[in-house]
């Protein structure tokens, strides 16, 4: 899975990357490097127009059946990644697949080892882009009216199987989206779930990504700073490549 990530681009970073032409809707979000669930997140996705946007949402998908404040709250906790096996099925995310799709900016993201044998259990790993290009994690979003009438909007990300040296940290990874993609993703237009399915598979899809073992402050939401994805040394029993 995928619990925490960071993001540190500027909205006017972000929009030249990504060729964003509707520009931002939201306010600017700050640095974060220890984004965790129902934290406002950065999203591109297509407008009304079909023009790329950048937008504001919630991380976690709210369940559209919630019926209070309280329970959208709480379906989003279990709700921020969706996976690329089931994605199309699951009650709560087949129609946002379908019909609301998104890219998810990040500078890397967080994974905790679970399974690495002779590592350390829970050691936290920073991977990120070797050249430092922002990621793309595929998403989905919904929108949910609370008891006031107030109009909420939530994203999901997409996992998948991990691969490659990925597989050493843990079993599960974000799906990236490389660029020559994002038009279809995000048209609206698009809702063949075959078509849209097949966009998540391809060949070495950890091309390019590296893994550096980061301290444990990660582990605490309420740290935050670009100390956290600092390289640590595990020492050499430990070395990971």
């Amino acid at each position: 899975m995928c619990g925490r990530y960071a993001i540190s681009r500027q909205p006017e970073e972000l929009i030249e990357e990504f060729a964003i032409t509707a520009g931002h809707i939201g306010r600017t979000l700050p640095a974060d490097w220890n984004i965790s669930p129902t934290k406002e997140i950065y999203v591109i996705r297509n407008n009304p127009d079909a023009k790329r946007e950048l937008a504001n949402l919630s991380w976690g998908l709210i369940a559209p059946w919630s019926k209070s404040t309280a329970d959208a709250v709480k379906s989003q906790s279990s709700a921020i990644n969706a996976r690329t096996e089931s994605v199309d099925s699951k009650p709560t995310f087949r129609s946002a697949f379908k019909y609301h799709r998104c890219l998810i900016p990040a500078t890397g993201y967080y994974e905790w080892a679970t399974e690495l044998g002779k590592y350390p259990s829970k050691q936290p790993f920073y991977i990120h882009s070797k050249t430092e290009k922002t990621l793309a994690f595929a998403g989905i979003y919904s929108s949910w009216q609370d008891e006031n009438g107030l109009t909420k909007e939530s994203a999901a990300l997409i996992t998948r199987p991990a691969v490659d040296f990925l597989e050493m940290i843990h079993h599960r990874m974000p799906t990236f989206l490389p660029s020559d993609r994002w038009d279809f993703w995000l048209d609206h237009r698009n809702n063949n779930v075959e078509e849209l399915r097949a966009l998540l598979e391809f060949d070495n899809e950890a091309a390019g990504l590296t893994a550096d073992p980061v301290s444990t402050l990660v582990n605490a939401t309420r740290n935050n700073g670009p100390e956290l994805i600092k390289p640590i040394e595990l020492g050499e029993p430990q070395t990971l490549f």
